[in-house]
């Protein structure tokens, strides 16, 4: 019982939350590069073809719905908050 009140401060949920965002990231991008990333090959089958020149399929891998929703945006994170103190009144 004092490992649990040790650890389970409210002082620690911030760290908690942090650990688990970056570990729900990191999965994320392990199961996207083994399911849909043209150079990873799982199968023994898939291995045994060698390098493959599909350019296709890599562009389409690497043309995935975010960056192209991101693509003729300002690299802005606030940009209400960067229009209030950069533009002049």
């Amino acid at each position: 019982m004092a490992t649990v009140n040790r650890w389970l401060r409210p002082e620690v949920y911030p760290l908690f939350a942090a650990v688990g965002v970056a570990i729900g990231i990191c999965g994320f991008q392990l199961v996207r590069n083994v399911l849909i990333n043209p150079e990873v090959r799982v199968s023994k089958e898939n291995r045994a073809a060698g390098v493959l020149e599909n350019f296709a399929e890599g562009e389409k891998y690497k043309e995935h719905a975010l960056r192209k929703y991101v693509r003729n945006r300002a690299p802005e994170i606030m940009p209400s908050i960067n229009r209030f103190f950069a533009d002049p009144k």
